[in-house]
């Protein structure tokens, strides 16, 4: 299961890295760090997916340059107070919606956009304002969309897999027009067990108030890595009728696990761009049983 590092992948990890760190230190010091970074990919099991590797990268950085891991917290803050400004705002948006919970999807997918990993030194919030005029516009696979409907109005319990701080305050508000529609749901939100990227945490989603039970994956892999999950995270999994992973890396580490997901995304990299057969930044909802 998941999708694997290919060739393409591990150049574009490696000289997203490298860029990181180039600026920090001398041309010795970078290939010391690109040294090691070779020793990782040689040491991992075969078939990993890139998130696999981000816990093992961010101790190489820390060794190398004293990097912290939370070293993204100023972004996901900032993230988070671009989304607590402009709630109200989108919730009023989203409720007047001829179909609100479509709208409020529509809005979570575009908040993937803030992901200050994957789209290293591209985030802008300006341009993200821009993009929430046009957010209703956005087009969505409906077959998917009516048979993620058809699921949530037979399902009791949702588990909804977050990504990045920030596009959490948006899962909020999607996740508030899903209890309206569907009351009888059970949502469940999971973050990441610890500081990673720029994913929410306990704290991130605390920052931006959800309302709904919060639990963490139990590690630092920014996605759904399932050999390395919580008891309580593996349990909410298992117990889920409708499973809503938002974020590439969260396909990147279920893809073909067999649960019944719903993934949600924007297409960011090349390799996903590959796989789907659609540009960058095109929005995808993709069910894993299909």
């Amino acid at each position: 299961m998941s999708i694997p590092m290919d060739s393409q992948c591990l150049m574009c990890h490696l000289k997203r890295n490298l860029d990181l760190v180039r600026p920090l230190g001398t041309e010795a010091q970078t290939m010391a760090f690109a040294r090691d970074m070779m020793r990782m990919y040689l040491a991992a099991p075969e078939n990993v997916s890139s998130p696999w590797f981000n816990p093992q990268v961010a101790q190489l950085l820390q060794q190398h340059y004293g990097l912290s891991p939370d070293r993204l917290r100023p972004e996901k803050e900032a993230s988070n107070r671009f989304i607590l400004e402009r709630m109200d705002t989108i919730r009023s948006r989203v409720g007047s919606a001829a179909d609100p919970v479509l709208a409020g999807l529509q809005f979570a997918i575009l908040g993937n956009y803030l992901d200050f990993a994957a789209l290293q030194g591209q985030v802008s919030f300006s341009a993200l304002e821009k993009m929430l005029d046009e957010a209703l516009e956005m087009e969505i696979d409906r077959q998917v969309y009516d048979r993620l409907l058809s699921e949530l109005a037979a399902g009791k319990r949702l588990l909804y897999l977050t990504d990045n701080a920030g596009e959490i305050g948006f899962d909020r508000i999607f996740a508030e027009e899903l209890a309206r529609a569907f009351p009888q749901l059970e949502i469940t939100f999971c973050v990441r067990g610890g500081p990673t990227a720029n994913d929410a945490t306990r704290e991130d989603a605390a920052a931006v108030g959800i309302p709904f039970r919060v639990i963490d994956n139990g590690n630092l892999v920014p996605g759904t890595q399932l050999d390395q999950l919580s008891r309580e995270a593996q349990a909410a999994l298992d117990a889920a009728d409708v499973i809503l992973a938002k974020g590439m890396a969260n396909a990147e580490t279920m893809l073909g696990c067999g649960y019944n997901v719903y993934y949600a995304f924007l297409v960011k990299c090349q390799r996903f761009v590959t796989r789907f057969g659609k540009p960058l930044f095109t929005p995808m909802l993709v069910r894993e049983r299909s």
